[in-house]
């Protein structure tokens, strides 16, 4: 007679446990799911072998900025440049940092990051993979420099444009190893952006010109034309 109700109860707690454990995995599969449809979604809106380059940058939250601008617009990789070596080898362990996951606002966990020990190493490594380097610098150093507008940023089918750290700019090796020195036309009492702006503006103009030549074409040089050029933007929700 006392068994009933006792297997009755025991029933009833285990029934009030699997419920939220079922919406927890629904939740979760739902979250999955939407993450997989958007990246199918952006995938065509993607820059192939656009790559942004940060040189010894001194504040671990500006890493965070440019990498959510980075993924923002659609540029494909991130390069960092450490010769303090202050960031860990394994980008996993950044991006469970706060100060990281926060800046990015969690842009970290969709975006390939590669960290270099010095300048020299990562031109090496760019040039053995057919990069060509751009530098943002707002002086000219020697070197060919153009403002942000004057630029074709199509000329090269694989890309990468650094950025100089918050406290020196870019370096005079990176602009010895260059290509030319592109800077961002300023006119007020303050020449100078910082890293999050910078990079923002830098790379949306780049991205932009990038986007608009794989909807026209599918080969480099401009061939291979396509009949119906590719949308550039996705629609508005």
């Amino acid at each position: 007679m006392r068994s009933e109700p006792v297997a009755n109860c025991t029933r009833s707690r285990h029934s009030v446990k699997m419920e939220p454990v079922a919406d927890m995995k629904d939740e979760a599969k739902s979250v999955k799911s939407s993450a997989r449809l958007r990246a199918d979604e952006i995938k065509p809106f993607r820059c192939k072998n656009l790559i942004a380059v940060i040189e010894n940058p001194s504040d671990i939250k500006n890493i965070g900025t440019v990498i959510r601008n980075v993924n923002a617009l659609g540029v494909e990789k991130v390069y960092v440049v450490d010769t303090r070596r202050s960031l860990p080898d394994d980008w996993q362990e950044l991006r469970d940092q706060r100060a990281v996951s926060k800046t990015s606002v969690s842009a970290v966990k969709w975006t390939f990051v590669r960290r270099f020990d010095s300048t020299d190493d990562c031109f090496d490594h760019l040039e053995t993979n057919g990069f060509t380097s751009i530098v943002t610098s707002p002086h000219v150093k020697g070197k060919a420099s153009i403002f942000l507008h004057e630029g074709d940023y199509t000329a090269h089918t694989k890309l990468a444009v650094w950025f100089g750290s918050e406290a020196v700019g870019i370096s005079d090796r990176a602009v010895e190893r260059s290509a030319m020195c592109v800077c961002i036309p300023m006119f007020g009492m303050i020449e100078s952006l910082n890293l999050g702006t910078s990079s923002g503006i830098v790379l949306y103009e780049v991205a932009k010109q990038r986007r608009e030549y794989q909807s026209r074409y599918r080969l480099r040089k401009k061939r291979g034309e396509r009949a119906t050029p590719l949308p550039t933007v996705l629609p508005p929700k």
